[in-house]
């Protein structure tokens, strides 16, 4: 066998050896993807039964209330206020006293659900949320409709975080919203449509919605992934 033919076949097995081991992590990676897309799966399975569980408390805990209070929860469970002539005046951050009543039969009740054993480990955030139309009256451009519309909804939904925090109600669980419950104004980021056309009245609304720790395991996972997925 001469010199060049034994050059040669070492640099094929080189080559075969090297096939070996990209072959080899690429089964790794592909076991790794695999097993993590399994564990994605299983936590939006367990979400999904979490969020339904935790629609039908909510709604049994409110079913006499929901229409008196011109509210819903849905499906989500968001529990949402749809009367803007309830809840402030035009262009007031001031809760009119009708909701201050509805938020003091509703809050602490609201809050005796989510921090029960069943619920209370798995929430990430509570959030108060308010939302405006997307007019301003003489307003003269969108960035000034959105700027003022963006200033008074964080100021609402601070105004009812503020409220709620000090009903008496709600002290032994005063330690635990601290971590947990946030106020949100979205201007009109999210407006209620009707046929695709924004529906003002419906868009001026309160909401109250739950952030489960299970989005945040989901998004750490699939951060994960990417770079996984991108090699290839």
């Amino acid at each position: 066998m001469s010199a060049h033919s034994r050059v040669w076949i070492s640099v094929s097995d080189m080559m075969t050896g090297l096939m070996m081991v990209f072959l080899f992590i690429a089964v790794v990676f592909m076991e790794r993807v695999n097993a993590e897309k399994e564990v994605v799966q299983k936590i939006a399975q367990t979400q999904e039964e979490y969020q339904a569980d935790l629609y039908r408390s909510l709604v049994v805990e409110f079913k006499d209330e929901l229409s008196k209070w011109n509210a819903e929860v849905l499906s989500d469970t968001t529990v949402r206020f749809n009367e803007p002539e309830v809840l402030f005046n035009t262009g007031s951050k001031a809760i009119k006293p009708r909701f201050e009543t509805i938020l003091s039969e509703f809050f602490p009740r609201y809050i005796s659900v989510l921090a029960s054993d069943k619920f209370r480990g798995n929430i990430e955030e509570v959030r108060i949320e308010g939302h405006t139309s997307s007019a301003w009256e003489g307003s003269k451009s969108l960035e000034e409709r959105y700027l003022n519309n963006a200033q008074l909804s964080q100021a609402r939904s601070f105004t009812i975080l503020d409220y709620c925090f000090r009903l008496p109600q709600i002290t032994e669980y005063r330690t635990w919203l601290t971590t947990v419950l946030r106020a949100n104004g979205l201007a009109f980021a999210n407006p209620v449509l009707v046929g695709g056309i924004e529906d003002q009245a419906l868009s001026r609304r309160v909401e109250f919605k739950v952030k489960t720790k299970a989005d945040e395991k989901i998004h750490q996972i699939i951060t994960t992934l990417k770079p996984v997925a991108e090699k290839t």
